[in-house]
């Protein structure tokens, strides 16, 4: 597969479990992440709920534009995102699935796009059909002065 861009993202440990997210355009605010206890305070969002609601966002971005292009119409979707949350064999916890629901509003059932793009638009969803694919990962750990102490296969 090639590569066909990138993006960094900083992320920043305030105190306790809490993560200040420094996305890479300008125009967008910082975003606290938490862990709920007793881990965390809950001050913002886990990983977890993050990587559901991108899932929901893409599905939802690639559905209104499938249907109508340019400008969707306001407030003619709402979308839901269940996680589901197992142990594996050696009792970690998990994501084991997902389960999106969208729900849309008669302008969108209506538009005469819509009976195609109901069967074409989660194979445009980025983060959907990469995350049932699996993504492969690599995680490097460095110390402040760059020496790696620990990289994955």
């Amino acid at each position: 597969m090639s590569e066909e861009g990138r993006f960094t993202i900083q992320l920043e440990q305030q105190e306790g479990f809490q993560i200040k997210v420094a996305f890479d355009w300008k125009r967008v605010p910082d975003l606290l992440m938490d862990e709920p206890p007793p881990l965390g305070e809950q001050q913002g969002p886990n990983a977890s709920r993050m990587l559901a609601a991108a899932a929901a966002n893409c599905l939802s971005a690639s559905l209104l534009y499938c249907v109508f292009k340019e400008e969707p119409p306001e407030n003619c979707l709402t979308a839901e995102a269940t996680c589901i949350m197992v142990r594996n064999e050696r009792k970690k916890l998990r994501i084991g699935g997902m389960e999106i629901r969208l729900i849309v509003a008669d302008v969108v059932k209506e538009s005469p796009r819509f009976a195609r793009c109901k069967d074409l638009f989660e194979d445009f969803c980025v983060v959907s059909a990469s995350i049932r694919q699996g993504i492969p990962m690599k995680v490097t750990l460095v110390d402040r002065q760059g020496e790696v102490l620990h990289a994955s296969e």
